[in-house]
């Protein structure tokens, strides 16, 4: 693959012709957060967290890392007043909806977000879609999905499938920063097919 030049925080960094911006930092060391980000996934851009300044063909603009395309002299900035404030106002909006997720809390301390400043939404979800796209893309099960859309949207696992595939595997567990995976498998697992969840217990 072909070379560029991009400009990060005032450093010039070569990366790959396709990668994106995000890539490109951490390429070289350059630290942005996320938390709906996997290398092993296609980029998504769920969470914002990895907000950046770019500045190209005359124009500046917020953008989401994990999704803008790194290109020949393009300069970005990973962190300013404005990049910061905005990544504070996103974490404390995840934090509504996820208030004991250790990653969640570390970055509240380090961006000085209040935790109480939005009113909670006790889902402990906060839709980030890890488990939904590991199943589909590198396990290509689907056994998780998300339902519904807007404020009533939530992922959950398809109980016919998860009593199928997902004995074996429970990759996503590990995955999911808050959490949410494992408990809403747990409760799919209790009432869907308690059955298979008995017999599985007895043969160990």
């Amino acid at each position: 693959m072909s070379k560029i030049v991009l400009q990060i925080d005032g450093r010039d960094v070569e990366a790959e012709q396709g990668m994106t911006v995000l890539e490109a930092a951490r390429s070289a060391g350059i630290s942005i957060p996320t938390v709906c980000h996997n290398e092993k996934l296609e980029p998504y851009g769920a969470c914002r967290l990895c907000v950046v300044e770019v500045q190209g063909r005359g124009r500046t603009n917020l953008v989401a890392s994990c999704l803008y395309p790194a290109e020949q002299a393009l300069a970005v900035t990973t962190k300013s007043e404005k990049i910061d404030k905005t990544r504070k106002i996103l974490i404390e909006q995840l934090l509504a909806h996820a208030p004991d997720a250790e990653i969640l809390q570390n970055l509240a301390q380090e961006y000085g977000a209040d935790k109480d400043r939005f009113e909670k939404e006790a889902s402990f979800c906060i839709l980030c879609g890890l488990c939904v796209r590991y199943c589909s893309e590198v396990k290509q099960n689907n056994a998780v999905g998300f339902f519904d859309r807007g404020a009533t949207r939530e992922i959950r696992f398809v109980p016919e499938l998860a009593a199928k595939v997902c004995w074996d595997c429970k990759e996503c567990f590990a995955l999911c920063p808050t959490s949410y995976a494992q408990a809403a498998y747990h409760l799919t697992e209790a009432l869907a097919f308690p059955s298979a969840s008995s017999q599985l217990s007895s043969a160990k």
